[in-house]
């Protein structure tokens, strides 16, 4: 009885985890699909292999110049929210007053909603008198939404290391600066290269912040909600293939970078 119970919780957790994948993965594999269709509307039935949706989507280069805005202010907001990010975890290495409120204020972009700090940001620029668009308008936002992430991601690496290198290096007559470029960043450099990654990977998708403040600027995202409400392209699915494809490469070299660090920390 026993043993047919197991049997039977057994058979029900592979039918649930069937289920959750075919839930993530068949709308991708569809969407892959439609994208190669040979047909002037989005959908089924299938009318043949093509790739004219593709030099349809690139037709006009305004997908090249979102793509290569998206990349630009990816490239940007994750180099500068890396780069506060390794700041603010080496800073919180040491005691200092008020230490205890800088995690949840860095956290505060992350518990607001993207429509909130859409609105807030959008108001605040307009205050100031500042044009929207990609710079600085987008990128600012941008930081501050992948700064949060980019601490999460170093500041467990920065605490596990061991401070005795570290004070060792100093007995001999090493600089602070000295101690960081030779011995502390070559032991986090896979993390950082990861955090990196992973922040323009947030940043290259980020829709509703990136929305409000864009102004006539488009982004990869932007474009195609354009694409969606206004055209109806019949294109639109090799523009989310395109799209997915760039992030799932930028989250491959990450994971690789990752377990890199992990392999590094054992």
């Amino acid at each position: 009885m026993i043993k047919r119970s197991r049997r039977s919780w057994s058979w029900a957790a592979r039918a649930y985890a069937a289920l959750f994948f075919a839930f993530l993965y068949i709308p991708i594999v569809v969407l892959v699909i439609l994208s190669f269709n040979n047909s002037p509307v989005t959908g089924f039935p299938l009318r043949g292999f093509t790739w004219d949706l593709y030099r349809e989507a690139f037709a006009g280069g305004i997908l090249l110049t979102a793509l290569w805005n998206s990349v630009m202010v990816g490239l940007a907001s994750a180099l500068t929210g890396t780069a506060l990010a390794l700041m603010v975890a080496l800073g919180m290495r040491a005691r200092f007053p008020m230490q205890s409120a800088i995690l949840p204020t860095l956290l505060l972009p992350i518990v607001m909603p993207g429509v909130v700090t859409g609105v807030v940001m959008l108001v605040f620029f307009g205050l100031i008198n500042w044009r929207y668009g990609l710079w600085p308008t987008v990128y600012i936002v941008h930081v501050t939404w992948v700064l949060p992430f980019a601490f999460l991601t170093l500041y467990p690496r920065m605490h596990k290391l061991d401070r005795a290198v570290e004070e060792a290096a100093m007995d001999l007559g090493a600089t602070p600066l000295t101690v960081f470029r030779r011995i502390t960043f070559p032991l986090i450099r896979p993390g950082v290269i990861a955090t990196f990654l992973f922040a323009f990977a947030l940043s290259f998708d980020e829709f509703i912040r990136t929305l409000f403040v864009s102004g006539s600027q488009r982004t990869m995202p932007v474009h195609l909600w354009i694409l969606v409400t206004e055209q109806a392209a019949p294109f639109l699915p090799a523009v989310g293939v395109i799209i997915m494809a760039i992030t799932l490469s930028v989250a491959i070299l990450g994971f690789a970078a990752s377990s890199r660090t992990r392999a590094v920390s054992t």
